[in-house]
């Protein structure tokens, strides 16, 4: 068995909703990346065995396997190939544990992870709702949902809140502090992986994107607390719109590579993989996957929650991380320590190997050894990873 790690780890800055990258299709925007990626790795594209990308909504611009679009729109060898998959918001982080499991059976020496979404320029959900000659398809279909009523991840965001006794105050508490740490980390330099990208400013100018666009530097806790709970109207609810994540639209790449041949060719490794594991959990309830995944991810590692020097949970909504941290119980200032998706925005596909290149970064900065990723998947489920800095 060969040992796979982390040479590069890249991601765009994350674009808000019709933001900067507007008019900046999907295979653009990850073929920017993997161009990112490239140049400041200094890997030769022709010693690419494969690109495996995530994207959720796969429609319009990301259907017909945008990996491989993006790859040749990066200049790559038509040697090279690439493949597209859907594990839902941990897309992203599944295409790092593919890659890792690739080289670590030897059947490739490097392979790019990678991830990407314009959520603005492909809507979620609407590969659901294509019209034509599937007009009045149901997805789902009767005899799944006869068998568990499936609800919109909204819905058991609040059943989050419920069970695990969390409220308003909480959440929003929750959001506030993400986009504190989140304008902290911008406001120091601290975010390494991120490379610049082009995009358009609000008057259509040419820009450069050096920062995540939805962060904001402050934020009115009298305003927060005003917004509706979308999810129960009648006001009986905690989720809004500033305590989930944003919508938004990004790129990720992660260089994962066989460590021997690695250093034979002149890199410098920066992260070996501790553990991956992916777990299903109740698809109603949804989001409660990532307190399984890391349970599981510590055990396979032969760690301890304290051994952990950097967490990144996904916060698709404060509630999910709230719930997480009251069960596996993290010292918080580990947890998600330049914000998260709350602040930075949470582009589908992109989100799991963007997190990867934070951890990466945020080990390096602060000295720590391990780091732990975990996100919760529609349908229930849960990708959770531990990487240990070389």
């Amino acid at each position: 068995m060969k040992d796979a790690v982390i040479i590069e780890a890249i991601r765009t800055p994350f674009g808000k909703y019709n933001g900067a990258y507007r008019g900046t299709p999907s295979n653009k925007l990850l073929a920017n990346a993997l161009e990112g990626l490239v140049n400041k790795s200094g890997i030769d594209k022709a010693k690419v065995d494969d690109v495996i990308a995530g994207a959720v909504t796969q429609i319009g611009e990301q259907a017909a396997d945008v990996a491989r679009q993006s790859l040749l729109m990066a200049g790559f060898p038509i040697e090279v190939a690439g493949v597209t998959l859907n594990r839902f918001c941990g897309s992203g982080q599944q295409a790092v544990h593919f890659a890792s499991q690739v080289i670590d059976a030897g059947d490739s020496d490097y392979t790019i992870a990678c991830g990407v979404e314009n959520m603005t320029r492909v809507a979620m959900l609407t590969d659901m709702t294509v019209g034509g000659p599937y007009k009045g398809f149901d997805p789902m279909g009767a005899e799944l949902l006869n068998k568990y009523p499936l609800v919109h991840q909204g819905v058991s965001a609040e059943l989050m809140a419920e069970k695990w006794g969390i409220t308003r105050a909480d959440v929003d508490a929750f959001a506030i502090d993400s986009h504190a740490k989140a304008q902290q980390a911008i406001n120091a330099g601290a975010n390494k992986e991120i490379i610049a990208m082009p995009g358009l400013d609000k008057e259509g100018n040419a820009i450069t994107l050096e920062a995540d666009e939805g962060v904001r530097a402050v934020i009115d806790p009298a305003k927060l607390g005003s917004l509706k709970t979308i999810f129960r109207p009648n006001g009986d609810g905690v989720v809004t719109a500033g305590n989930a994540s944003q919508i938004s639209d990004g790129a990720a790449a992660v260089l994962i590579a066989n460590k021997d041949v690695a250093v034979a060719d002149g890199f410098k490794p920066r992260a070996r993989f501790r553990a991956r594991v992916v777990v299903g959990s109740d698809p109603v309830l949804q989001l409660d996957g990532p307190i399984a995944a890391t349970k599981l991810a510590l055990k396979k590692a032969g760690l301890t929650v304290d051994d952990i020097d950097w967490f990144e949970i996904n916060e698709a909504f404060a509630t999910v991380s709230l719930a997480w941290m009251k069960e596996i119980n993290p010292a918080p200032e580990k947890v998600n320590p330049w914000g998260g998706a709350i602040a930075h925005g949470h582009p589908l596909g992109a989100t799991g190997a963007g997190l990867m290149a934070k951890m990466v970064a945020g080990l390096e900065a602060t000295d720590g050894q391990f780091a732990l990723q975990t996100m919760c998947i529609g349908l229930g489920m849960a990708t959770a990873t531990i990487i240990e800095r070389i």
